[in-house]
């Protein structure tokens, strides 16, 4: 879309509301602001001709189209009342669709997409790596790295499309808002109770990650999850994966190497890399390397290249991260495990866990949870606000895991305690595992729930959580 939107009003400025604003105001678009508070940003984007609108709950009068953040929720006032209006509302990724510059050949970059409870990050970026490995001008961008809007009119200096290929992470929430974006192929990776406070239901959160499928080519999901093999099955063109032996149609695990049964032609596949090879660990990983390199296949790498991606893959921050070994004990960072679903993932990798968790749980149960990683426990150290939850679980289910429990800020509000509080209470936390771990144990931070009550985000509870390992040196 080249023409003119007309006035929009870009309600939110976040990371994805600002970018938003730039790009429509550097097409001569009309942008209004909207706005709980008054951000860094405001002031920029009024002298680069954007109105603002501060707090209103009400869509002014003239207004084409409404762009929101995705932490504005579907009943907030200004969204109701957009719809009364009949205003259409979208997110950030959907006008960046809309936005897309074409390449030279008249077709704009394809995008390849991913969504899931857990896991979308680290899938992408592996996929960001592999199309990098096969010769792509590849980007990781949506719900991690840059915006999409920004990413999708990035020119080089001869006035072309800086990337000829776009690895997109898609949140449910950003999934609600988009009505048209058609991926080259699309990938749903799991589905477990999520931010069902926010969709209002569980089966709302469960069809918005079904719209990533609706207008792609192919749709690639994960066998061992029943929401994302249902979705998958229902598609016209459906891949899944498995780590057990692959059938035709799927990437699987064969002889310890990741082998491709749904693009190869060779009868028994071909195979992609040595499990021994990746620098990753843990079975969740395992089915997003297969998930990725599928992705990958629909874009024309070839075995060999996404052998070399995966084995360079080193993963991003805060995602299973080994910080330190400390007297025979590891010490392993994946604070973006926010939620059970993650943690249960990270957990089922290390055989004797000291388990660091609690936090803000948004309503999850974690009897499963618990009940499933208990023969695996050799303690628990628990914090947040949220902690006597998991405490209650922990002695129905692992009565005789030793279980101590961190003072941490669970009677302020959401903004979190001061900084200097958080690395004190994540100090104290390290120094109680670190003693009930013995030689051969992990540490692992995988607290199955929202930081936001004692840390800024889930990346300052990692960092918080490395300086308190490195001081125990």
């Amino acid at each position: 879309m080249t023409g003119p939107l007309g006035r929009v009003l870009v309600a939110g400025l976040g990371v994805s509301g600002v970018a938003a604003a730039r790009v429509l105001l550097a097409r001569g678009d009309t942008v209004l602001l909207a706005d709980a508070g008054s951000p860094p940003a405001r002031a920029e984007l009024e002298a680069a001709g954007a109105t603002w609108l501060g707090a209103v709950t009400d869509c002014p009068d003239g207004v084409d189209l409404v762009v929101t953040s995705p932490g504005w929720r579907p009943d907030s006032p200004l969204l109701v009342a957009a719809a009364r209006a009949g205003v259409e509302v979208v997110g950030e990724p959907e006008l960046a669709w809309r936005l897309r510059a074409p390449l030279p050949d008249g077709e704009p970059a394809p995008w390849y997409a991913v969504t899931g409870t857990n896991g979308k990050t680290t899938t992408v970026t592996m996929l960001e790596a592999l199309l990098l490995a096969g010769g792509r001008r590849a980007v990781a961008a949506g719900n991690v790295g840059r915006p999409l809007v920004e990413v999708v009119t990035a020119l080089d200096a001869d006035g072309v499309p800086a990337f000829d290929a776009v690895a997109v992470e898609l949140s449910s929430f950003q999934l609600h808002w988009s009505s048209s974006i058609a991926p080259a192929a699309a990938a749903v990776l799991n589905v477990a109770d999520d931010h069902v406070d926010w969709h209002g239901s569980a089966d709302a959160y469960r069809d918005a990650k079904a719209k990533v499928l609706a207008r792609a080519p192919f749709a690639v999901g994960d066998s061992g999850d029943p929401v994302a093999a249902e979705l998958v099955a229902a598609h016209p063109h459906p891949v899944t994966v498995t780590l057990q032996e692959p059938v035709r149609g799927q990437l699987g695990v064969r002889a310890g190497a990741l082998v491709d049964r749904a693009f190869s032609a060779a009868p028994a596949g071909d195979v992609l890399v040595e499990t021994s090879a990746l620098q990753v660990s843990g079975p969740h990983n395992l089915t997003n390397a297969l998930v990725a390199a599928a992705l990958a296949r629909v874009a024309g790498v070839s075995p060999t290249d996404i052998g070399t991606g995966l084995a360079g893959f080193r993963g991003g921050a805060h995602r299973n991260v080994l910080v330190a070994t400390v007297d025979g004990v590891d010490f392993v960072d994946d604070s973006k495990a926010t939620n059970p679903h993650a943690a249960g993932a990270s957990l089922a990798a290390y055989p004797r866990v000291v388990w660091i968790a609690g936090g803000l749980l948004k309503g999850a149960d974690v009897d499963p949870l618990v009940a499933a990683v208990a023969p695996r426990l050799a303690g628990v150290v628990l914090l947040g606000r949220d902690r006597q939850v998991l405490a209650r679980s922990l002695a129905r289910h692992a009565p005789s895991v030793p279980r101590s429990e961190v003072p941490s800020g669970d009677d302020v509000g959401v903004t979190g305690v001061t900084s200097g509080t958080a690395e004190a209470v994540m100090g104290e936390v390290v120094r109680a595992a670190a003693a009930m771990a013995r030689p051969g144990d992990t540490v692992l931070l995988a607290p199955a729930a929202a930081s936001m009550d004692v840390f800024t985000d889930y990346a300052h509870r990692g960092r918080a959580f490395a300086d308190a390992v490195r001081a125990l040196h």
